[in-house]
């Protein structure tokens, strides 16, 4: 296999690269985002195929390619709002020049532009290129080491805001009042597929909005959740899936479409939620003292765990369906810098039947990665750069189609950082992932490469690792 070229190869250009540091590092920067976007999803062109372009064949100045692109590059380079595109993009020569090669377009888009065409949108089928991107990476069988029991890929369902307004945004929006106070909002219900190293990849999204100004009831996060998991399944019927979810969804009919759908759960047990489980269960683990386990993790071994479980526990839901569980406790206790040693309790209930040899596998690699969808997931989203919360336009479609290229950006984003090409230029790395963004603007900015060597980059064959779990 050959070794992939230089970006910086051509004339001229390859001195410079030798002798100044920053112009490798940012020849290595753009071509790990470069070919982790041709080696795993075929270019961009491919990626967002799936797309219908509305527009009329003889007004089109930019295709559809090169604005979805300029949306993600939005993102990816944490830019936080579309004024940017214009500021920073648009008028750069070098970024001109990478449009040019890559879409065969004068330069970038205006950001106006792509707020007016994304409205025009199919915002399914741009969520299709979200879905597609997972899937790529399933069929590829990047994510197979990082299954549960070499089977099962952990899908973390939950709930997070996305706009929030002092007005009616949309006869879609959700309403709250407090103190006399009303806002308007715009909650979204997310399923992403999460992983031990930090992976956390959206994989489909439900939005919660009303039907109209005026609903009789409110959408809701639990009716999203039977939107999203009955899509879930159409859109995934053949993958082993393990479902990751907090309290909220403990009971019968999360229960019933798991078994229905021949999905395995792990939902955290809250002391409020199942009372007659918790007293089973209480009542049950005298008769069975062999179903302790204790367990030292941590560098130094410092963090002691303590499991309690047990399994066959009825539950009869509230419409008379019987369902079989099982529960796991895990009493946790590790050093606190501000005191005592801290214990916390963590407690789940499981479709699995729990014994020693996976009760530690089922809990700390099952459960316990739920807490990620909320940093890795949302709390980057939302304090990274990516301004999840930022409206970047007040088209309600094209807000829409703005936050699925945020999850495509975040989903790059990881790829490129835990990828071999980054791994191998930047060994120490170069810090957080906003700095690696950071140097990827640069070098998307500064950086000056022909179209030639460009193709020819792409047209390269290589592998691209990630580091085992």
């Amino acid at each position: 296999m050959s070794t992939p070229p230089s970006l910086t190869s051509g004339v001229g250009s390859s001195v410079y690269a030798l002798v100044d540091p920053d112009i490798r590092q940012q020849e290595a920067l753009l071509k790990a985002f470069l070919m982790t976007v041709q080696h795993f999803f075929g270019g961009f062109a491919s990626l967002f195929c799936p797309v219908t372009d509305p527009r009329h064949p003889l007004y089109i100045t930019y295709p559809l390619p090169a604005l979805l692109t300029a949306g993600v590059l939005m993102f990816l380079f944490r830019l936080g709002a579309r004024r940017q595109i214009n500021t920073l993009l648009r008028g750069n020569g070098p970024s001109a020049a990478k449009f040019q090669a890559l879409f065969d377009t004068v330069t970038c888009p205006h950001g106006d532009t792509l707020n007016v065409a994304f409205g025009r949108l199919d915002p399914d089928e741009v969520q299709e290129t979200v879905n597609g991107m997972v899937e790529a990476l399933i069929r590829k069988k990047v994510l197979y080491r990082y299954r549960l029991f070499d089977r099962y890929f952990l899908i973390v369902i939950d709930g997070t805001g996305m706009l929030t307004f002092s007005e009616r945004h949309c006869p879609h929006c959700l309403t709250r009042t407090r103190d006399g106070q009303t806002s308007y909002y715009h909650p979204i219900l997310e399923a992403k597929l999460v992983t031990a190293t930090g992976f956390v990849f959206s994989l489909l999204t439900e939005f919660i909005e009303n039907p109209g100004e005026n609903p009789t009831k409110q959408d809701c996060e639990l009716k999203a959740f039977y939107r999203l998991t009955e899509r879930l399944k159409r859109r995934f019927p053949h993958l082993p899936i393990c479902l990751v979810l907090d309290g909220l969804y403990a009971g019968g009919p999360t229960f019933t479409r798991c078994e229905a759908y021949h999905w395995k759960y792990m939902i955290v047990l809250q002391e409020g939620d199942l009372p007659s489980v918790h007293e089973e269960f209480e009542a049950l683990m005298p008769l069975a003292p062999a179903n302790h386990l204790r367990f030292h993790t941590g560098v130094q071994l410092e963090i002691q765990q303590d499991f309690r479980w047990m399994n066959d526990i009825a539950y009869v839901d509230s419409k008379r369906n019987e369902h079989t569980v099982s529960v796991i406790e895990c009493l946790e206790t590790r050093p606190d810098r501000h005191g005592p040693r801290k214990t916390t309790r963590f407690k789940w209930i499981t479709s699995f039947t729990v014994k020693p040899n996976n009760v530690i596998t089922v809990a700390n690699q099952g459960g316990r990665p739920r807490w990620k969808i909320e940093n890795e997931g949302f709390n980057v989203q939302k304090n990274g750069g990516y301004e999840l919360e930022h409206a970047y336009t007040q088209d309600p479609t094209a807000s829409k189609v703005f936050y699925f290229l945020l999850q495509m950006a975040h989903t790059l984003a990881q790829l490129i950082e835990q990828g071999s090409l980054f791994r191998q230029a930047f060994p120490a790395g170069v810090g957080s992932a906003k700095n690696i963004a950071l140097r990827l603007l640069e070098a998307w900015r500064n950086l000056r490469v022909t179209a030639d060597q460009i193709h020819q980059t792409l047209g390269a064959r290589l592998q691209i690792r990630f580091a085992p779990p």
